[in-house]
């Protein structure tokens, strides 16, 4: 795992929009039949490339650059054509991986070659038309000065304010979707694990926008909690949705294993590492389901409906049991799951997320851990960007005084200290962390 952003510094960059879902659900624009004219449509000096943000304008005018230097997404074409990258390729029998539609799909704005307009260049990795879609529609509203954003998004802008719709956005390279799907095999080869949370992702990705009050006039603003929470219940559609699907929930004889716990088989056999939980209702030596966002799913459900909750959990266990019986069990009850949290995304959407709701969640992420809920290394690492986000929203609610979030930032990097190496976890470490936070949470 890399070492994520303090929350001192996601306080700053975590500024999120509007939280509401279009009522026709946006095209993603890698699959959406726009033509993409590249970066360079983007970056000229009057456009979004200015060397420096222009002053009394109403965005920085320098987002390009912004990109080009501190952005990751920028080098993504160019990480294929390394020396690790070229293990990879080799190891699943490809030529190279610069060239390879598994590779470029998320390393690249990999779009057909009919909607690569004359300036578009492969080689610009995952540019601006990655996100924001194929400019061919909106480009022309965007420059006239004569639109505003809702008219930029009719023309085909894609919603990257819209966090339902950036998580699905983000969600499909940082986990996979029908189109584009990392495999257990691509993981064996050498590619690097993959978490997400849309809120800590949101923070590390450099900031190349204001959110003033001209930016949350055009496009509003919702806090660090709710982006987190529709990240959550975006993560579990995605894997119950890959779960079912007849074309990724196997390998061969084998299931698609990219959906267990990397750590439950990827350890030294010196490293006893395994201890019960309850929630999973499974011995040693069984692999279990990779199932952080479930976990945080469950916390966010207990504070919305706790008759639900316990129905949602009653239902997860039955998919890890489920992993004794066998695959069509596994299917099934994977199905069963997906009919009760298929409406919760909307629902959270629409939610408002109050000070008590904060609190409340902060202190079932807390509590969660507490009764041995973060034992996994992949548990523990998304609880920690979790309460991150919910410590920044409560002091942007002014529920915290500024001496009372450094000292909550003080407890909470020893829980970033604590994730800090996957293979070096200790989860005693870390419940003592969560213990310490327990204690320095200011009650109410």
């Amino acid at each position: 795992m890399f070492r994520f952003a303090r929350p001192a510094i996601l306080a700053v960059f975590a500024v999120c929009t509007v939280a509401g879902v279009n009522a026709a659900e946006p095209e993603l624009p890698f699959t959406s039949k726009a033509v993409h004219l590249g970066v360079s449509s983007c970056g000229g000096s009057s456009c979004h490339g200015a060397l420096e943000p222009w002053k009394d304008s109403t965005v920085k005018q320098n987002e390009f650059i912004t990109w080009q230097e501190k952005d990751a997404h920028s080098k993504a074409y160019k990480t294929l054509q390394s020396e690790k990258s070229k293990r990879i390729a080799q190891n699943l029998g490809l030529p190279n991986a610069y060239e390879a539609k598994i590779c470029l799909d998320c390393h690249a704005d990999n779009i057909a070659p009919e909607l690569r307009a004359k300036g578009f260049q492969i080689s610009d990795g995952v540019g601006c038309e990655s996100c924001h879609g194929g400019a061919e529609g909106w480009l022309g509203k965007h420059v006239s000065g004569k639109s505003d954003h809702a008219a930029n998004v009719q023309a085909g802008l894609f919603p990257t304010d819209e966090p339902v719709a950036r998580a699905k956005l983000c969600l499909s390279c940082h986990f996979g979707d029908k189109d584009r799907f990392i495999t257990h095999r691509i993981m064996g080869a050498g590619h690097p694990r993959m978490s997400f949370s849309l809120d800590t992702f949101t923070a590390v990705q450099p900031a190349h926008y204001v959110a003033d009050a001209d930016y949350k006039k055009r496009k509003g603003m919702v806090s660090h909690t709710k982006v987190w929470a529709v990240g959550e219940i975006v993560a579990v559609e995605h894997l119950l949705d890959a779960l079912t699907d007849p074309k990724r929930n196997t390998d061969g004889i084998f299931p698609e294993l990219v959906f267990y716990d990397c750590h439950a088989c990827h350890h030294p056999m010196s490293n006893v590492r395994w201890e019960p939980r309850d929630s999973a209702g499974i011995g040693p030596g069984i692999p279990r389901l990779s199932d952080a966002n479930l976990i945080m799913m469950g916390v966010i459900l207990d504070h919305m409906d706790p008759k639900l909750a316990a129905d949602y959990k009653a239902r997860v266990k039955a998919l890890h049991q489920a992993s004794l019986k066998g695959h069509d069990a596994v299917l099934a009850a994977a199905g069963r799951l997906k009919e009760l949290t298929g409406p919760l995304t909307a629902r959270i959407a629409a939610m408002e997320f109050k000070q008590a709701d904060m609190r409340a969640l902060l202190g079932g992420v807390i509590s969660h851990g507490l009764r041995g809920e973060y034992v996994d290394y992949a548990a523990a690492e998304q609880a920690t960007m979790a309460l991150a986000a919910i410590i920044d929203a409560m002091k942007d609610a002014d529920m915290l005084t500024q001496p009372q979030y450094q000292s909550l930032i003080a407890v909470l990097d020893k829980c970033y200290d604590a994730v800090e190496k996957d293979e070096a976890f200790e989860p005693r470490k870390f419940l003592g962390a969560l213990q310490s936070l327990e204690a320095a949470v200011p009650r109410a």
